[in-house]
């Protein structure tokens, strides 16, 4: 949902990264070979409001707002495990530390499935989620980060979604910074109809309601299981591009501002120890401290013992010597 611009860098190759800047690791830069894409404010206003974009995301808050007046316990607890699947498997464990960085493993068939929770979350298909976020950590706090506070904090937060032509379905111009997944014929697929799930998930969710309480039931969870599930999701995930690269302390002296922040970690499971991932971005352990709690992790580490992920990449901190140390 942001614009984006694309022009030849020199040579047509961007510059490999120095080993003095540990936060671009090769899973995160795109193919040398191609263009090098440019997002950002200065690229997406002159386009001006994204209606159908802004119109969705209004609509969403207008139906979170609604489900408060239709408080049951069952609907909370409906929407608690939907949110858990979407945001913590889906986007924090799968869209962001299997797809984007590749900080472990799992089988085909897990990876599409948690894809498939991923999409729950209406934050896109995974080609323009992962491409967004590795053109994130080349260009992080700089010209063409698609989301950076040092063009505002609001626009960090969401602004940078609202303006432009959305590029969720043009996964072509994307699958330059997202390869790996363009040869995929699953998450090109996916990437395409990211929409299908979550529109599955409100018929479900109605005709269940409806079976086990009448139409009003029925809607009540398309309210809770969706629209207001997935506020709080986006607010959450939107948490990670702004209040990160604010507040907080920075452990690593990355060539970014992002920071450790400990209530937004409470939030979304882990990702708010941004600036141990920024330093150590492939690695699948984001809390590196003891004390830094993250859930995301256990879940990688549950999947580990369950035979189901392998290759689990965990990040070297000695507190002694705070430096980036690679894996």
């Amino acid at each position: 949902m942001a614009s984006v611009l694309t022009a030849p860098s020199p040579q047509t190759a961007s510059p490999a990264p120095s080993p003095a800047e540990p936060d671009a690791p090769v899973a995160s830069r795109p193919a040398q070979a191609h263009p090098q894409m440019r997002m950002g404010r200065a690229v997406s206003v002159p386009e001006g409001f994204n209606w159908l974009t802004l119109a969705i995301i209004a609509a969403f808050h207008l139906g979170a707002l609604a489900a408060l007046f239709l408080f049951t316990w069952q609907r909370l607890l409906v929407m608690a495990v939907l949110y858990v699947l979407a945001i913590n498997v889906g986007i924090g464990m799968c869209y962001h530390r299997l797809l984007t960085h590749r900080g472990y493993q799992v089988p085909r068939w897990l990876e599409y499935l948690m894809t498939f929770f991923a999409t729950l979350a209406l934050e896109g298909g995974p080609i323009f989620w992962v491409a967004t976020h590795r053109l994130h950590h080349q260009l992080s706090d700089r010209e063409g980060d698609p989301h950076t506070p040092r063009e505002g904090g609001w626009w960090a937060h969401a602004g940078w979604l609202l303006f432009g032509q959305s590029l969720h379905a043009q996964s072509q111009a994307l699958t330059h910074y997202a390869p790996d997944l363009g040869r995929d014929r699953f998450h090109v697929w996916m990437s395409k109809y990211h929409w299908l799930p979550i529109s599955l998930s409100a018929v479900l969710l109605f005709a269940f309601g409806w079976l086990f309480g009448g139409p009003v039931n029925g809607l009540a969870m398309v309210l809770w299981g969706v629209f207001l599930r997935v506020t709080l999701g986006l607010h959450v995930t939107w948490l990670v591009n702004s209040a990160t690269h604010m507040w907080g302390n920075r452990r690593f002296q990355t060539r970014d501002d992002s920071r450790n922040n400990w209530w937004v970690a409470l939030l979304t499971g882990g990702e708010g120890w941004h600036n141990n991932h920024h330093a150590h971005p492939v690695s699948a352990r984001h809390g590196l401290a003891w004390y830094e709690l993250d859930t995301n992790f256990w879940g990688i580490w549950l999947l580990a013992r369950l035979g189901l992920a392998r290759k689990i990449q965990v990040a070297k901190f000695d507190p002694q010597n705070p430096k980036p140390a690679g894996l």
